[in-house]
């Protein structure tokens, strides 16, 4: 039992967040305060993109990475973890595939950076997420609190800007208001931001999302500087061809959990991920070999992600 609020050990995870937001007004607060900042456009230079189901931890003294964000946010959930004491910081764009092991292994990492500094806390924010009839980022969230609560550490939610909150009615459909967020990684100031440039290898990196349960890979190596991806494999996908000829409409329609508030680049990215499916259906043999990581590290000029031999 060490989820906190304000400080209070949670008897129980809260199961839903209506619940979460009724036993404690304060985060309604704090979520109002985050939805009056306007969102950032935030460039590559200093970025690190995470992808759904992927997370990244880094330190206030890394020189390549001055921000770690992600977007295209509908029903699922951005979580942040920080210490207090040593300013390490884990981030991750969850949809409820291995929360659990999600939690454990980030923090566990933002412990081992945080050896040495005595004092210091473990503190949450949860941004994403919004009212859907089919209740899916409720899912997520709960799966969330759960895997929270079994912790081991003390970990105190500070914001969550979810669900209810984070809903707009639009023409009598629920809409997301935050698509995305970033954090600053040495003030570990939580913001709405989008995202033009999401770095390397994004059709590889979204494939698994639809050639089964795959769980959340750790992205970057803060100890090198370096954006590591893979290795993985999935499984192969049936019928990929035939996805192909779909139109746009059928393919948000049947690969989207809101096909009518995803966002306008959706499809676009969905079938880069699929033609490279169809040219990588065994991405172990065709992209990893040796089964060797994917690295890249900053460009010093551009500020870009490109190739590196590690």
């Amino acid at each position: 039992m060490v989820l906190l609020v304000r400080g209070v050990v949670q008897d129980e995870p809260p199961p839903d967040t209506r619940t979460l937001y009724l036993n404690h007004p304060v985060l309604r607060d704090s979520a109002s305060q985050l939805l009056t900042i306007s969102t950032k456009v935030v460039g590559p230079i200093g970025l690190l993109y995470v992808c759904q189901r992927e997370m990244a931890v880094t330190v206030p003294h890394d020189k390549n990475v001055s921000i770690i964000g992600s977007d295209d946010v509908t029903t699922c959930i951005i979580l942040v973890i920080r210490h207090t004491g040593s300013g390490a910081v884990g981030f991750a764009h969850l949809d409820g595939s291995c929360t659990e092991e999600c939690v454990v292994n980030m923090v566990h990492r933002i412990q081992e950076l945080s050896m040495g500094f005595p004092d210091g806390r473990l503190e949450m924010s949860l941004i994403g997420g919004f009212t859907h009839v089919l209740r899916y980022s409720e899912q997520v969230f709960y799966s969330l609190m759960v895997a929270v609560h079994k912790h081991q550490s003390e970990i105190e939610l500070v914001l969550a800007c979810v669900g209810e909150l984070n809903t707009i009615m639009r023409n009598n459909v629920h809409w997301p208001l935050l698509y995305g967020a970033g954090v600053m990684v040495k003030s570990g100031e939580v913001f709405p931001a989008n995202f033009p440039d999401k770095g390397p290898e994004q059709p590889l990196r979204l494939a698994r999302l639809f050639t089964g349960l795959q769980p959340v890979l750790d992205v970057y190596d803060c100890s090198l500087g370096l954006l590591r991806i893979g290795p993985f494999n999935y499984e192969p996908m049936r019928s990929v061809d035939l996805w192909l000829q779909q139109s746009d409409e059928f393919i948000l329609q049947a690969l989207s959990t809101t096909p009518d508030v995803e966002p306008p680049h959706t499809v676009m990215a969905i079938r880069a991920s699929l033609k490279y499916v169809q040219d990588h259906p065994f991405p172990a043999v065709t992209v990893f070999r040796d089964n060797r990581p994917l690295y890249y590290r900053r460009d010093e000029h551009s500020g870009t992600w490109t190739p590196f031999r590690y």
